[in-house]
């Protein structure tokens, strides 16, 4: 009996289940559907193989419940059994039955795979997620806290909270703690606001725009604070370091990054440091610096949404040096502002030095450029597939890439850029070409050529939106939304002659989308084109547009007013040209020498044959 109770401990509550719909008469090749999946459960892999596994399960529960139920409960058993050859159960008999042979039920785990104890829906997007056991489930929940079932789909809140309960009961056998701020309420249903007090005994490290200093830190009365006049009304370090940060309110990308690096300091400066940003020194600066090269754990954490209590300041263990030194770039800078402000009375970054790296041979990484016969014959596939009525995709495709392959536009540019600043313009050699003006990076406004077949890209891609491009007063974005959403939010945001043109980070999602299309449907790829493909992104097309014109002798500071470089430096990264040419004919040296030394090794000395010629 021993050995047969170790077998039934295998049951698990998903067998119940199973066992219950059995009870009340539903299909076998339903149930298998239903509660398993075939690569987890292969008694489910057929209607029979169902059948027998539930009977024997059945039978097995039957006989525990005659051994520990009731006698009762066993003298009605032995009586259906003795009737109709094995027990006819009713739905409430079963669970009498379930009470008798409770320790039939499994344990949960740490190793149990989750098709074990989850339905074949959930457990198949966990899956998909990484998940592939019920201790990865829970390094899962602790990782991402509350809202861990966000990135899963079809699991929702309410699922969610069964999940984490089922975890929290289970945590004896499975030998795992669910971490406790992986509570039942999602952390982003809190208030968007609740300020949080730094600095106190808790240590809380919040984002800049829910946190509050305590009185003792807040720098009102920081030594480094100036006697002068000041000219911003700042009364302590966090208002301050807001109004420095309230320049860059017109520039979002420089505006997160300056903001990460300020709210980086200033908790360290508060929960490590334990003094106010205005009563650093130079000592202090210094230690940061060193801060930097090896956080401690607790500023460390996943990726997760400011607003998320899992939020931290660090998303690794360690900074690269250049990353490093943008940070004491940007600190000194900020502080310097803050002098010229009269805020502070002077500036402990000018005592710091910059952290060591290393000077690359070019700052930009244009290894992503396609190589000229890869770039034509993308623009040969995605021509031929847009030609099609019915791909309007492709045609969005088309316009996009060419946009920024032939103009060597940014993402932002693209998306910004606006028919009523795309004009004909007259060539001395008679050809035709277009000149679109643009406000690129630091606002400043540039022309660039552009291309008749960009032109005609965007025009059939303005005929899908039902809009003329080639009306006397086009206007409108380049490139915009062929399907708006039904939603009122989008409805309003597209009103008839109020068009919206793509967010650039959608342009990440089309290129994506493209990439899979090419690698699907391209023949011949080399490894080495197929590696630089699945490496594709929007920018790829940008630095294409560098190489290929720096490689066809378009003149360096022609190269670098179409980019928009403020360097032309900058923009010599692109010739790589030279560089092939140079290695080219070096390489070309080391075959000649190669050549003369295996002939004359061949020869022998004096021109006396050697062994091998009298063969």
């Amino acid at each position: 009996m021993a050995e047969k109770l170790d077998l039934q401990r295998q049951y698990t509550a998903k067998d119940f289940a199973a066992l219950r719909a059995f009870v009340q008469r539903l299909p076998p090749a339903v149930i298998a559907r239903t509660y398993f999946n075939e690569d987890d459960d292969p008694h489910a892999a057929t209607p029979g193989a169902m059948e027998r596994y539930l009977r024997d399960m059945l039978a097995a529960l039957v006989a525990l419940a005659i051994e520990h139920g009731s006698p009762v409960l066993a003298d009605h058993l032995k009586a259906s059994i003795r009737k109709h050859g094995s027990a006819k159960l009713t739905a409430a008999s079963l669970k009498m039955v379930e009470d008798a042979a409770r320790l039939a039920v499994a344990k949960p785990a740490a190793a149990h795979g989750i098709g074990m104890w989850f339905r074949p829906m959930v457990a198949r997007y966990l899956k998909a997620r990484g998940v592939a056991t019920l201790s990865d489930l829970v390094a899962y929940c602790n990782a991402r806290g509350g809202s861990w079932w966000r990135s899963v789909p079809r699991v929702g809140p309410g699922r969610a909270r069964t999940i984490v309960a089922w975890l929290r009961r289970h945590e004896g056998t499975l030998g795992l703690r669910v971490d406790e701020d992986v509570d039942l309420a999602d952390p982003l249903a809190a208030a968007d606001h609740d300020i949080v007090a730094v600095g106190g005994p808790s240590g809380a490290l919040v984002p800049l725009e829910r946190m509050a200093l305590r009185a003792v830190l807040d720098g009102s009365a920081g030594v480094n604070r100036s006697v002068a006049f000041p000219y911003i009304a700042a009364r302590n370090d966090l208002a301050a370091v807001r109004a420095w940060l309230h320049l860059y309110r017109d520039r979002p990308k420089t505006l997160r990054a300056y903001t990460k690096e300020a709210e980086r300091f200033l908790l360290w400066s508060v929960t490590v440091r334990g003094k106010a940003l205005s009563s650093l020194l130079v000592d202090d600066c210094e230690a940061y610096k060193d801060f930097l090269a090896l956080p401690s754990p607790s500023f460390i954490g996943t990726r997760a949404p400011r607003k998320s209590l899992r939020w931290r300041p660090f998303a690794g263990d360690e900074l690269s040096p250049e990353s490093r030194l943008y940070a004491v770039r940007v600190l000194r800078a900020a502080f310097a502002w803050l002098v010229e402000m009269r805020y502070l009375a002077g500036n402990p970054w000018k005592g710091v030095r910059d952290p060591v790296t290393i000077q690359r041979e070019g700052e930009i990484q244009i290894d992503r450029a396609l190589t000229r016969q890869l770039w034509a014959d993308i623009r040969s596939h995605v021509r031929r597939r847009s030609s099609a009525h019915e791909n309007q995709r492709w045609r969005v495709v088309h316009g996009l890439m060419l946009l920024m392959g032939d103009s060597g536009l940014r993402r932002e540019e693209a998306a910004g850029a606006r028919r009523e600043r795309l004009q004909p313009y007259p060539m001395d050699d008679g050809t035709d070409v277009w000149a679109l003006t643009i406000v690129g990076k630091r606002n400043r406004e540039r022309t660039v050529p552009v291309s008749v077949e960009t032109v005609d890209a965007l025009r059939a891609h303005w005929r899908d939106r039902g809009d003329d491009f080639d009306a006397p007063k086009a206007a409108g974005p380049l490139l915009s939304p062929i399907v708006i959403p039904r939603t009122d939010a989008a409805q309003k945001k597209h009103l008839p002659g109020e068009r919206q043109p793509y967010r650039p980070d959608t342009f990440n999602e089309i290129v994506d989308w493209l990439r899979k299309r090419l690698l699907a449907e391209l023949d011949n790829l080399s490894p080495a084109t197929h590696a630089q493909l699945e490496q594709m992104t929007p920018h790829a097309f940008r630095h294409t547009f560098g190489t290929l014109a720096a490689a066809n002798d378009v003149p360096l500071d022609v190269v670098q007013r179409v980019l928009g470089h403020r360097s032309i430096q900058t923009t010599s990264i692109y010739l790589q040209a030279e560089k092939r040419r140079m290695m080219n004919e070096v390489g070309a040296m080391f075959e000649r020498r190669d050549a003369k030394e295996t002939a004359s090794r061949e020869d022998g000395p004096a021109g006396v044959p050697t062994e091998a010629s009298d063969r």
